[in-house]
């Protein structure tokens, strides 16, 4: 069983080479991922009873990990992190360009169902941007339940929310008027909306303890924390 779909991967790994140019077809994440890795790392440190944002010898799982941009932002907050993502030319443009950067990321190509089955967990997984891509979400948010260290462990997800503004703004909008993505990035149908993923990850047993909307300033690009969860949101949960 996988919750990996091809042509998503494919999709992915066409994007290899261009995946760290910060004005290239990635530029929206570029530019989320401050907001999105600043408030996890916030909420994985205070768990464990520090400030900011230190993560110094905490393991976390970067599920669909890209080339890399959320991992090496882990890492470079002192955790240990594990890459794991079905794309595989996105994972060799990951390894190399934390090489290149002196960063010790452990990159894993497979699925979180399939490493969950070797019997690994972590302090925290999280899966950025990625659920609204895969196959069957309920196995899906299992997995990741499964990979988090019983007792405490945390998950977290950002995702797009299913609304019309989310259709104009994140689908229309990004992918064909302003071009910001490449066409076809998203299909619209797989948004998930904060109460479909919520039910999820109770089901698969973990508790929501947070949730929070992310939102881009069109005249400056920044993206910041807002309680507007209309098109893009993130969630964390613990088992």
């Amino acid at each position: 069983m996988t919750t990996a779909v091809e042509g998503e991967i494919r999709k992915f790994d066409a994007l290899a080479g261009r995946w760290w140019d910060p004005s290239g077809p990635m530029k929206p994440l570029h530019r989320m991922n401050p907001l999105r890795t600043g408030w996890i790392g916030a909420r994985i440190a205070a768990a464990h009873g520090r400030t900011g944002r230190d993560l110094s010898g905490l393991s976390i799982l970067d599920v669909g990990c890209g080339a890399g941009l959320a991992s090496e932002a882990f890492a470079r907050m002192g955790a240990q992190v594990t890459g794991l993502d079905a794309a595989g030319e996105a994972l060799e443009a990951a390894r190399a360009h934390a090489e290149a950067g002196g960063l010790e990321i452990d990159y894993r190509e497979g699925t979180p169902e399939e490493l969950a089955a070797e019997g690994a967990r972590f302090d925290a997984v999280v899966a950025l941007e990625v659920i609204e891509h895969v196959e069957d979400r309920p196995a899906f948010c299992a997995a990741l339940a499964a990979l988090a260290k019983p007792g405490g462990g945390q998950i977290f997800l950002s995702t797009l929310n299913r609304t019309a503004r989310s259709f104009l703004m994140a689908k229309v909008g990004a992918e064909y008027v302003l071009r910001m993505l490449p066409v076809g990035t998203h299909d619209w149908r797989m948004f998930v909306t904060p109460g479909e993923l919520g039910t999820e990850l109770r089901r698969a047993g973990l508790q929501v303890t947070d949730i929070a909307g992310m939102t881009m300033d069109p005249l400056t690009g920044r993206w910041r924390e807002s309680r507007d969860l209309g098109v893009n949101y993130l969630m964390a949960a613990r088992r």
